[in-house]
């Protein structure tokens, strides 16, 4: 600045203004797009999976705003195939049903990659894969991976199977947030601590009633117990199912409504991450505990159909919820890698009832007889999940992409 200040601009010609201004908007262009590129991590994304072909060959076409390399994980002889494509990353989450030798796919961000996922229905191997740039009326690239059917049976590993319990009936888990010395968020005339602990032993009440289950609380007083105590509790127990019950808040007193949250990606990544940290982590799972890579997986694909019970979970509550007028929000299913939903192999969800910060979510949730009648929406919810079918689920928030190469 200091050098320009020096040059005689008096003397410039209208052209030489023109081309310095000129020269000014390309540099801020030039900026604001590297900016951009910064904040986003510099990564191209995965617009989309298409599928084309039958059960003998299946054609994969993976659409890409930018050029990538691939790397195979696992070839497909076990019934899946991991593919991670380096550069790029999903803009969402994105998975659905598939086509030939494909039954379904997920794509999901990891690290400076996104991981491609097929679940195939026979086993396959890859005739070849690469990339194809923009060209011939297509603006972006592909990356192409053909299959063929080999006529072996899958040797994918079975997921562990959690011990039979006939006789038994399923076992529920309510988990009072805050308590003790964590009275969580404050509303006008309560804490959160205790309009989840009433809310809790009114959810046990109406659970019980029906005589289909065995409840217990994570807490039934004003005590304070550690996030993962909460989750180890319902581990140990052998838990079916947990629910964490808390009262949200915000800084505008006008937001109100309920909302649920399941386990998202990073934290599904996490809690892995977490979970084989300790010793002798396969015994918890009733893993063979011989082979790590064997048992990595299994835990995947455990964790995994955890993952999918809890998205039922919630879209049935939000149903319920739906139909008794409880007001949600609009985006009333949410993720997120919260320490009460990490336990790979209990489906979990964390109902948010409302928020304290809005008067009249707040005077809902501290009436007795209103919050009854939410906790009867919630326990009906809980009936339809255990009456559904666990097979053949999606993630509840994830969008399909499905077409013809």
């Amino acid at each position: 600045m200091f050098g320009l200040s020096r040059l005689k601009t008096s003397e410039w010609s209208v052209r030489d203004r023109a081309t310095i201004a000129l020269a000014v908007v390309v540099f801020c262009v030039a900026v604001f797009a590297a900016g951009r590129g910064l904040a986003s991590g510099a990564a191209g994304e995965v617009l989309r999976v298409r599928f084309g072909g039958d059960a003998q060959r299946t054609r994969v076409v993976v659409d890409l705003d930018r050029t990538s390399r691939g790397e195979v994980i696992q070839p497909g002889s076990d019934g899946r195939l991991v593919l991670a494509l380096a550069g790029v990353a999903p803009s969402e989450r994105l998975s659905g049903s598939g086509r030939g030798l494909v039954r379904g796919y997920r794509v999901a961000g990891s690290g400076a990659s996104a991981r491609l996922e097929l679940d195939l229905a026979t086993s396959a191997e890859i005739e070849r894969r690469f990339l194809l740039p923009p060209g011939d009326g297509v603006e972006h690239y592909r990356y192409v991976v053909d299959l063929k059917a080999t006529g072996r049976a899958p040797t994918r590993p079975r997921p562990p199977e959690r011990p039979a319990r006939p006789a038994e009936r399923p076992l529920i888990y309510i988990d009072a947030g805050h308590g003790g010395r964590d009275p969580g968020a404050r509303g006008a005339t309560a804490n959160e601590s205790e309009i989840t602990l009433a809310a809790a032993r009114a959810l046990k009440q109406e659970l019980e009633r029906s005589g289909r289950y065995r409840v217990r609380l994570t807490r039934d007083g004003d005590v304070y117990v550690g996030l993962y105590r909460r989750v180890a509790i319902a581990r140990q127990a052998g838990a079916d199912l947990f629910i964490s019950l808390h009262a949200d808040a915000g800084a505008d007193p006008a937001t109100r409504g309920a909302s649920v949250y399941t386990l998202s990606e990073q934290g599904a990544g996490r809690a892995v991450r977490e979970f084989t940290r300790g010793e002798n982590w396969q015994r918890s799972l009733n893993l063979p505990g011989r082979d790590a890579s064997v048992d990595r997986i299994l835990l995947d694909m455990t964790q995994r159909a955890t993952q999918n019970r809890s998205a039922q979970l919630a879209r049935t509550l939000l149903g319920e919820l739906e139909e008794a007028d409880h007001p949600l929000l609009r985006r009333s299913h949410r993720d997120a890698g919260l320490a009460v939903l990490l336990a790979p192999d209990v489906p979990a969800v964390l109902l948010e009832m409302g928020f304290i910060t809005n008067p009249e979510d707040e005077r809902l949730l501290g009436d007795g007889r209103a919050r009854r009648r939410l906790m009867r929406a919630v326990a009906e919810g809980i009936d339809r999940y255990f009456d559904a079918p666990a097979a053949g689920l999606q993630m509840a928030s994830s969008s399909a992409a499905a077409g013809q190469p």
